[in-house]
């Protein structure tokens, strides 16, 4: 028997019964409960607002300056803070939609993201700021593991095959969408609420999607439900923390003692992560992130490129922020909508994908979008030293749609891939392990590539800064290459 075999049924559970959405009745395994049209609207709207907001804040964050003289550290605060939560959080909260019910964890997550986000848009000084956007990762780390949990257990064969597409799809959009959607909020300042805009908007949207999921939603849950992994919840967000908090506090902090002591102290807690999840399996307890769960060849491999690819894209995002605005002398809207053709070409992407797959093969698909983001950023880097400061948005344009397009072929076929072999009763668990790696390599990216970009820009000026950082960028989409030639052909 092949590895793929042994590892994909050894998590199989014949017989497993997905629990009954509220005053239901019972339904075998290869009978899920229907999400329909409109709720898989709901949730894709879910997963869309976590992401923008992530993203939405980078073109706003001089304004915030302005207005609450936050200074650089608690700007990246501003940002730090809410990936930070919601990066740790995540597989938590797949393991608790997985107990207590997804459609629950869901409409609690997007009730708490609504009134976060209402305390981030009346924050009267930074650090209220801070506490809110924290409150608001946590508030997403609930609602988001929720999403691809719920779609996993209530569809099955081509409408499941659509509907990850679809979310893949709505995943990379709102990576772009969040800051076109700032720079024009921001340009509008609406009642003259300027960068506040970009929180209180989350507010209707909210509310109209909570009204949704409780009409929409089927309730799924975990067939053999789990106690919470105490130890593994803490040493993972003791890992994840010690990582991720001082690479995007440090450059702002000029690299204080604290910095590199939980830089040092990171590998440690990692490996005590996964001694203990090993003993906890061993055991016959459900760990946090069930070891057998990594075994699955397509999970593993599929995941294998989420860092490189998260790292370099959260990277780039954040310094083209910076440089159409700074750099370009763009307005917020007009350095948003300059993003536009890359949104679209995300978006026709995402209908082109599930026909290349059936054609030619899920792994070869994510390659040849690698390759075409390859070329693209190379375009893309030969513009900006060229014409460099004499660009405008259209100058921009057919780059950015090659990026687009590249980038479109892979998220979703790739999503795909990674939760192609995981069992319904692990549906939870697998999203968030999913979704804690993406969210955490966006992180890092912006950590890394954004740090690198701001250390050079006073030596270097604007332009050579931005294209050693786009150097950097081309040197993730390479590596995320060369890891998808291992990816299989076929998936489930």
């Amino acid at each position: 028997m092949s590895e793929t075999e042994t590892s994909g049924t050894s998590l199989r559970q014949p017989g497993a019964v997905i629990a009954p959405a509220e005053g239901g009745d019972g339904r075998p395994d290869d009978r899920p409960p229907a999400l329909g049209s409109l709720g898989l609207f709901t949730v894709l709207l879910g997963a869309a607002l976590p992401l923008i907001d992530f993203f939405i804040v980078n073109v706003a964050l001089s304004t915030i300056d302005e207005d609450l003289g936050a200074g650089p550290a608690l700007l990246e605060l501003v940002v730090a803070g809410y990936g930070l939560a919601y990066a740790v959080l995540l597989v938590l909260g797949g393991r608790l939609g997985d107990t207590f019910g997804r459609r629950r964890l869901f409409v609690a997550g997007l009730a708490a993201f609504g009134l976060t986000s209402l305390a981030c848009g009346l924050a009267p000084d930074p650090w209220v700021l801070v506490i809110a956007r924290v409150a608001q990762g946590a508030a997403a780390a609930m609602m988001m593991p929720q999403v691809l949990g719920t779609i996993h257990a209530s569809t099955t064969g081509h409408r499941r095959a659509r509907a990850v597409g679809l979310y893949g799809a709505t995943q990379g959009l709102s990576m772009v969408v969040g800051q076109i959607i700032g720079g024009v909020l921001v340009a509008a300042d609406l009642w003259g609420s300027g960068w506040r805009s970009i929180f209180l908007v989350n507010v209707p949207i909210a509310a109209a999607g909570l009204l949704l999921s409780l009409r929409t939603v089927p309730d799924t849950r975990s067939p053999r439900p789990e106690p919470v992994d105490v130890p593994g919840t803490l040493l993972l967000t003791a890992a994840l923390a010690a990582l991720l908090l001082p690479l995007t506090e440090g450059r702002a902090t000029g690299w204080p003692a604290w910095t590199w002591v939980l830089l040092a102290a990171s590998p440690f807690l990692a490996l005590a992560f996964q001694r203990v999840e090993a003993r906890s399996d061993r055991m016959g307890r459900t760990p946090l992130v069930p070891p057998r769960l990594l075994r699955l060849v397509s999970l593993r491999r599929g995941l294998a490129l989420l860092p490189p690819f998260g790292i370099g894209f959260g990277g780039l995002m954040f310094v083209l922020a910076i440089a159409l605005q700074q750099g370009l002398r763009m307005t917020a809207v007009i350095a948003g909508l300059a993003l536009a053709p890359f949104a679209l070409s995300v978006f026709l992407a995402s209908f082109a994908g599930p026909w290349m797959v059936t054609r030619y093969g899920a792994g070869r698909v994510v390659t040849f979008g690698c390759l075409l983001q390859f070329v693209g950023g190379v375009l893309l880097l030969l513009t900006f030293w060229h014409y460099w400061p004499h660009l405008n948005a259209w100058g921009l344009a057919p780059t950015f749609v090659v990026v687009g397009f590249g980038q479109g072929l892979q998220l979703p076929v790739l999503f795909r891939i990674v939760l192609s072999d995981v069992p319904h009763e692990r549906a939870g668990v697998g999203t968030g392990v999913m979704t804690t790696t993406q969210q955490s390599a966006l992180a890092l990216g912006v950590a890394t590539i954004g740090s690198l970009f701001l250390a050079l820009l006073g030596p270097w000026g604007m332009r050579d800064a931005l294209l050693v950082a786009l150097l950097a960028w081309l040197g993730a989409v390479a590596l995320t290459g060369v890891l998808s030639l291992r990816l299989p052909r076929a998936i489930a």
